[in-house]
């Protein structure tokens, strides 16, 4: 840490707001741009509040958090609106939506103090690329990721004119009937949310797997998530890679079909994180922790199946992400339509909070993400992938936090979930990178 060592923090935020909070209580490119949108809703019931001792009140109770309209945001909307935050000591967090994700990257990067925000609901590779500069115009913005909060619940969803091709996750099809897109004389566009996030690196993934170069066979293109479903109507794209709900609601409107949710492409893939600035925890230990321990709680809260259907209520809300709840609640539950008579009702490959150690932010899983940016060139080839990891990810905070929140028995044995297998068998083994990087065919590295 840049001012306040990592021995320090666990000893004055570990420590002393551990033993202050009552168990027992526990049970690219946009001008920055915010809506705010904090209230609490009517229909959320509040959790008590913890018992905090001075010695352990946070230093500060206001932070700014950002979210992105999508179904993995729900962990700090239920933080919000089951007063979750308020009752670690935080009341005065906003949770306050922003437009794209370059709007994140350059409210993180004003900081609250300037008008922006501390940290948000974030792409799992972004506070790396923040950190390094590569988002900022070469400004570095040091970034801690704090908590992973999915996995699962994204996927890739094309254009009706392709189902009767049946392309879908491992497609034969799939180089030949874009390369006759090119040949007529129209360009290929692939829609991302962004550059070297984790749906541009689930696309690409995709992509090279079936044969295609996703810098020379195809054009991808940034578009907000939001958004993602009026682009396909209007046929700006071929495809696209989103998180739900936005996948659902493009098959209920008849407008594409999901060729893949990505649990298929790697089970229980990381997703998104909660991020902070790295300065605003140093300067903040024990009201960064107060945070974490409402947004891991949360967690738990969302993981329950008896909570789904409210989860959704909530979060469909207009203010959060404006979605029918019925379009989130399915693909929740693990029942997919893809939207081309295919079905699905498997659980296991759902979005996840906290089953399966979903919450626990695996650097095994930031090493991959590192080690894909440094395959398409988002990272510098040369980059130390171990050391900028150690760098950024906070496992130890999530301890603390887990511990504050009774959870240490869910607490991972190891920082590693060892070797990883994708959809087309490709293994990755977080030991050792550098040959992941060598067998692959398809890449800028």
């Amino acid at each position: 840490m840049s001012t306040f060592s990592r021995r320090k923090f666990l000893t004055t935020a570990g420590l002393s707001t551990v033993s202050a909070i009552a168990l027992n209580a526990c049970t690219g490119g946009e001008a920055p741009k915010t809506e705010t949108t904090s209230a609490a809703s009517p229909s959320a019931s509040k959790s008590p509040t913890a018992s905090v001792s001075a010695a352990g009140a946070p230093e500060v109770t206001k932070a700014k958090l950002g979210f992105i309209a999508l179904t993995d945001a729900a962990p700090l909307i239920i933080a919000k609106e089951k007063g979750l935050f308020e009752k670690y000591g935080m009341k005065d967090v906003e949770v306050l939506k922003q437009a794209s994700w370059g709007t994140t990257r350059d409210n993180i990067a004003l900081g609250s103090d300037a008008g922006g925000i501390d940290g948000a609901h974030i792409l799992s590779p972004m506070p790396y690329l923040l950190t390094e500069g590569k988002i900022t115009n070469g400004k570095k913005v040091p970034m801690y990721i704090l908590a992973r909060l999915n996995t699962n619940g994204q996927a890739i969803s094309i254009a009706n004119d392709f189902k009767e091709l049946k392309i879908t996750l491992k497609s034969d099809s799939l180089k030949e009937s874009f390369a006759k897109i090119k040949a007529g004389g129209k360009d290929v566009k692939c829609a991302v949310t962004f550059p070297g996030g984790t749906h541009d690196l689930w696309m690409r993934y995709w992509l090279a797997a079936n044969g295609v170069d996703p810098d020379k066979d195809v054009n991808t293109i940034v578009v907000p998530p939001p958004q993602m479903v009026a682009n396909m109507k209007a046929g700006n794209m071929q495809a696209f890679c989103v998180g739900e709900p936005w996948n659902a609601r493009l098959v209920a409107q008849n407008s594409g079909y999901s060729a893949l949710i990505t649990g298929e492409l790697w089970k229980d893939h990381p997703e998104k994180a909660f991020s902070l600035r790295a300065d605003w925890v140093d300067k903040n230990p024990k009201a960064a922790k107060a945070i974490l321990a409402a947004v891991l709680e949360a967690q738990v809260w969302c993981e329950q199946a008896a909570n789904k259907e409210e989860m959704c209520k909530i979060v469909g809300a207009d203010k959060w992400l404006k979605v029918p709840p019925a379009e989130i609640l399915g693909r929740l539950q693990g029942k997919v339509d893809y939207g081309d008579g295919r079905t699905l009702d498997n659980p296991d490959l759902a979005m996840k909070f906290w089953k399966d150690s979903a919450s626990y932010p695996y650097k095994s899983h930031d090493i991959w993400f590192v080690t894909e940016d440094m395959r398409w060139g988002y990272l510098d080839a040369e980059t130390d992938a171990k050391k900028l990891v150690d760098k950024v990810n906070r496992e130890d905070l999530w301890k603390e936090a887990a511990k504050a929140i009774g959870k240490e028995a869910d607490i991972p044995k190891s920082t590693s979930r060892g070797v990883e297998t994708f959809f087309d068998g490709v293994k990755f083994d977080p030991e050792n990178p550098s040959e992941y990087l060598k067998g692959l065919k398809i890449k800028k590295a």
